[in-house]
């Protein structure tokens, strides 16, 4: 088994992700969205909020959808394909959409683009102020990441970011404490990725023979078990699949075994108990499962930094981000290099 790391774009991408992170968090302030769309949201003038986006776009929205769920805002969470086929009564003026794309030019947001104009505002969130969606939205905000190689690393993250600060707007009008703890995760993410050799060769003893990989978690953590999911496939062809932990157990446990790994994302108080039994009796089984978490036993990998519960999912990802790596040095090929994909879907 091959464990040399084999350097490339997707690598560097990763590694830059800290100062990525922190210059996006420099530039975000609330004069870059208008404050009448705060109160019009909790004051009923838009009557829901529509959320949408392709892959990791997507995923990296659903953290939005629980905040403004919970804060009694009508929210919907639709795919962009989805969202073409149908939902006809999302389509109008009582409705904030919000738009995400990284390259704001996949093949879906386009064509949502010619509609635009029958929502009531359109906040576009594109790495690319000039692409379609930047020029096409009643308000764009910027990711600022620079350019990205292949698979969404620093693009994924830097939405998390600017989707948790929009929250922050809207739920918790605070804007000093969201920034802080975006702060925080900044330094976080920092502080893992300075031992990212050491945790690829940490993973390398738990993936031999592993063909197989599920991602799952609760709540925020589903945003990480989709992107998860699909990053592997997309860095590694290894077979991989993002669910969550309690949709692992309807069906997916009976592939429990040697070969399969399967990621749980521990969570907070409320979930941490289900999910260190669900590790328990994959492990009783004869399977393979790493509980990843700030208060993991397991290897330093395995173990996230200390940040505020919102902007979780922001580091949880890191551990997805190792595993791609040393699956691709276990397999002998350079990880995130496209021989089949694109960096831009711009066939629907």
């Amino acid at each position: 088994m091959s464990s040399r790391i084999i350097a490339g774009n997707y690598l560097a991408d990763l590694l830059a992700q800290p100062d990525v992170l922190r210059g996006v968090i420099g530039k975000l302030n609330s004069t870059q969205i208008d404050a009448a769309l705060g109160k019009g949201l909790r004051n009923g003038s838009f009557r829901r909020v529509l959320l949408t986006g392709m892959g990791s776009s997507l995923h990296a929205l659903y953290p939005l959808h629980r905040a403004l769920s919970g804060a009694g805002i009508t929210s919907h969470w639709v795919e962009t394909a989805e969202l073409l086929l149908g939902f006809e009564p999302l389509y109008s003026r009582e409705t904030l959409l919000i738009g995400v794309s990284q390259s704001g030019e996949s093949a879906e947001i386009v064509t949502l683009a010619k509609r635009f104009a029958e929502f009531g505002h359109v906040i576009g969130v594109t790495n690319n102020a000039d692409s379609t969606l930047g020029k096409s939205a009643t308000t764009t905000l910027t990711l600022d990441a620079g350019t990205e190689a292949t698979v969404s690393c620093k693009t994924y993250l830097s939405t998390l970011a600017v989707l948790h600060w929009l929250g922050g707007q809207w739920v918790h009008g605070n804007e000093e404490t969201t920034l802080n703890d975006l702060a925080h995760a900044e330094r976080g993410v920092r502080e893992y990725l300075t031992d990212w050799r050491t945790h690829v060769q940490d993973l390398m003893p738990l993936i031999d023979g592993i063909t197989s990989v599920f991602v799952t978690g609760r709540g925020d953590a589903l945003a990480t078990a989709g992107t998860g999911g699909l990053i592997l496939k997309e860095a590694t062809r290894q077979h991989a699949e993002g669910m969550s932990a309690a949709a692992f157990r309807h069906g997916p446990l009976e592939m429990a075994g040697p070969n399969v790994l399967i990621l749980i994302f521990e969570g907070d108080e409320s979930t941490s108990a289900l999910h260190q039994r669900l590790a328990e009796d994959i492990c009783k089984g004869g399977g393979r499962a790493a509980l990843i978490g700030s208060n993991t036993n397991g290897p330093g990998v395995f173990k996230l930094p200390v940040v505020p519960a919102g902007v979780l999912p922001i580091v949880e990802i890191l551990p997805v981000q190792m595993l791609s790596l040393a699956l691709a040095a276990r397999d002998g090929f350079e990880a995130g290099r496209f021989e089949r994909a694109s960096k831009i879907t711009d066939i629907a």
